[in-house]
């Protein structure tokens, strides 16, 4: 049996001394805790439990230093304390998972059944691992540090990304962390600068309908250790390291990583659900309550976590710092983000101390931090989002967008001001740089391809009667739901896939990329694949001819917005008229047009809009029309003195459409097909560019 000490109260979590390790655990209302020490992950009963008596206690912290182990150890806690009815969740018949263990076992064993009622659970219980808390080695692997301006960010799913027929990755490997480092070259000849994963923190899989899987990973067990099926090797103690390896290879190809970030709520459910951690600790501080002790609920998945408050929030913030710092994460995207700026009784909070302490810790205050700013109990807070540092997905543009191309009525002037950085929304003025996150389509909802395929959602396979899912997604199937062998219809489609990116990428603000949509991925109309762990919710890796054309046309145009990046800052003023004296010859403008210069038809069944950008010294830069009706419109262009480049017509046939040499044009007018884009860049803006890839 291994000695005991007194062991610290910090830091949390299992710690290694010199002498064996420490152990802190935090459970405030207990009267007594226990700490259980196993052989193995699938050890059914531990060998030591050791009892923490009031000597082990300092304030909320329970602590104890156990010598002659180390890393490897495998361990859990039995909590001891009052129950009342619908009160706090002191449960001694369960062992608890350490909120702080950085590794994870006992997968082979789990049960999440067992962890509900008054079974014991011993047998079934998942156990932190000892692992150590190294740095990660920014100086081999430096941060890329993109700016805002020219940041292009690609959400995947690292479990779904590199699996599947002609992967290119080996079968061991498909699905995993290191999987996802062999796919990189791809993500890298892309343009794209910044990978956002889908959760990686160890989530329940059980936690899904019956015969089910969850594959998304929105139910978190662990806010510190990597989820096991995302790793090749099967020992917990190389969990991190091959985080690590991931981060290192994509700093090295000049990649930063997000992690999309599950703090909002955690896979423990409501009242009814299983004790595997945080409510058998101290439920009262981590969870919302009312005053009889039910769990308050605005993630929609049965509690909402109380960030609010002191343990939670330092909880939250040691895991920040715990893949920022040790792990080598760039930043974080806040699933529900808005959730955590709920105080007592959920009221919101105009300074959540949250991300006020955040902003404010220095090993988190460069990072990229992106949250949604809306949750299942109704807030929506965009631009006024209580954080100034977090970008804020918006999602007004994703629907505007998706509504003007689908040729809603009253769209026109909408896009117009999303084209201009939603000042509509954010007090009058365009939205900061890096406060919006502009996009069209996300995990949550249609892929891009099936935006324009399908009018209504098709999730029977989630096993959920098609309950599951957004009902409103502003989607066209252009006359055929579904897959359709009708010539027109798919060049209809492919128009607009090819109108819709163009759009979301010359709009200021940080563009997100879903994965697949640039080779035209397709979940059969499904728009909630988060049960769906086979090829609907992977990557499509047999593009045929027209995916590869798309893919093509994404890679020539994101090259096309850095070339253009400084002309797409929210931050430079753009007047609304040329100048008018010699004050103003310093100033860039921007007009707005219909078919005919200077007269945009904002009516309600406008269906066209044209817009240019110019300055005083160098005359008009950019112009694009935009005609969103059934027939074809001719658009007048403004006098450029250089002449214009056309650069999109996506009205022609593909590789038309954009060439990677954009072709002079001198015509004063530009005929656009029905549900067609243009855009006209002046000469010297593209001299000596390459949009297959180089530039001046």
């Amino acid at each position: 049996m291994s000695a005991i000490r007194i062991g610290h109260p910090s830091p949390l979590g299992a710690s290694v001394t010199k002498a064996g390790v420490n152990f802190s655990v935090v459970a405030p209302l207990a009267t007594r805790v226990e700490l259980l020490l196993f052989a193995s992950g699938s050890a059914r009963e531990p060998e030591q439990v050791i009892e923490l008596d009031p000597r082990h206690r300092s304030g909320d912290h329970w602590h104890v230093e156990v010598l002659g182990v180390g890393l490897g150890c495998c361990y859990g806690y039995r909590v001891f304390g009052p129950l009342q009815p619908g009160g706090h969740g002191f449960n001694p018949s369960k062992v608890l998972l350490d909120p702080c263990a950085r590794a994870i076992t006992g997968w082979d064993v789990y049960e999440r059944l067992q962890a509900v009622g008054a079974i014991p659970n011993t047998a079934t219980c998942l156990k932190g691992v000892v692992t150590e808390r190294d740095r990660f080695d920014f100086e081999a692997a430096p941060r890329p540090r993109h700016p805002w301006q020219t940041s292009l960010i690609y959400e995947l799913h690292v479990g779904g990304f590199s699996r599947g027929p002609d992967c290119g990755v080996a079968p061991e490997r498909q699905g995993t962390l290191l999987g996802l480092i062999d796919r990189l070259p791809y993500l890298q000849d892309l343009g794209i600068t910044a990978i956002e994963l889908l959760p990686v923190m160890a989530f329940d899989p059980q936690d899904a309908p019956i015969g089910r899987y969850n594959h998304w990973g929105y139910s978190p067990l662990s806010w510190f250790a990597p989820h096991p099926t995302y790793l090749v090797s099967d020992e917990p103690l190389q969990a991190r390291q091959e985080v690590r390896q991931l981060v290192s290879a994509a700093h090295q190809a000049g990649l930063e990583v997000i992690l999309d970030v599950v703090y909002n709520h955690t896979s423990e459910g409501n009242q009814a659900g299983p004790t595997l951690s945080w409510r058998g600790l101290a439920d009262g501080h981590y969870y919302h309550q009312n005053s009889r002790g039910d769990y308050l609920d605005v993630s929609g998945c049965g509690n909402s976590i109380a960030a609010n408050r002191p343990l939670a929030r330092r909880l939250i913030l040691e895991s920040l710092r715990c893949w920022a710092i040790e792990l080598g994460i760039d930043g974080f995207r806040f699933d529900l983000g808005i959730a955590l700026a709920r105080g007592e009784e959920l009221m919101p909070l105009d300074m959540p101390p949250l991300f006020e302490e955040m902003e404010a810790d220095p090993d988190l205050s460069d990072l990229k931090l992106i949250s949604e700013p809306w949750d299942c109990g109704g807030l929506y807070r965009l631009a006024d989002f209580p954080a100034q540092r977090v970008a804020a997905w918006n999602g007004r543009f994703r629907d505007d967008l998706r509504r003007f191309w689908k040729g809603d009525e009253r769209c026109a002037w909408l896009l117009g001001q999303r084209l201009a950085g939603s000042p509509d929304l954010y007090g009058g003025q365009p939205a900061p740089l890096g406060r919006q996150i502009t996009f069209l389509t996300a995990h949550d909802g249609f892929t891009l391809a099936d935006l324009v395929s399908y009018d209504r959602k098709h999730n029977l396979a989630n096993g959920e009667n098609d309950r599951d899912g957004d009902n409103h997604n502003n989607s066209w199937n252009h006359g055929v739901e579904g897959p359709s062998s009708d010539g027109a219809i798919e060049a209809l489609r492919q128009r607009q896939l090819r109108n819709l990116l163009t759009t979301l990428l010359l709009a200021p603000g940080v563009p997100m990329l879903l994965m697949g949509d640039e080779v035209r991925r397709s979940q059969g109309g499904n728009n909630n694949t988060w049960c769906q762990n086979n090829p609907l919710g992977w990557m499509h890796w047999q593009p045929d001819a027209d995916d590869l054309a798309l893919m093509d046309f994404l890679k020539r145009l994101i090259n096309l917005r850095q070339t253009l990046a400084p002309l797409l800052n929210p931050e430079i003023p753009l007047a609304s008229a040329p100048p008018s004296g010699p004050r103003d010859h310093g100033l860039a403008w921007r007009e707005w047009h219909g078919v005919d210069l200077h007269k945009p038809d904002w009516a309600s069944w406008s269906h066209s809009l044209a817009w240019s950008l110019a300055d005083f010294r160098r005359g008009p830069l950019l112009w694009c029309g935009m005609n969103a009706y059934y027939q074809p419109m001719n658009f007048s262009l403004p006098l450029a003195p250089p002449g214009w480049l056309r650069v999109i017509n996506t009205g022609l046939p593909s590789p038309q459409d954009l060439p990677a040499q954009p072709q002079p044009w001198s015509e004063p007018q530009v005929c656009l097909a029905g549900r067609s884009l243009a855009l006209m860049v002046a000469a010297p803006l593209l001299q000596g560019v390459d949009l297959d890839g180089s530039r001046p």
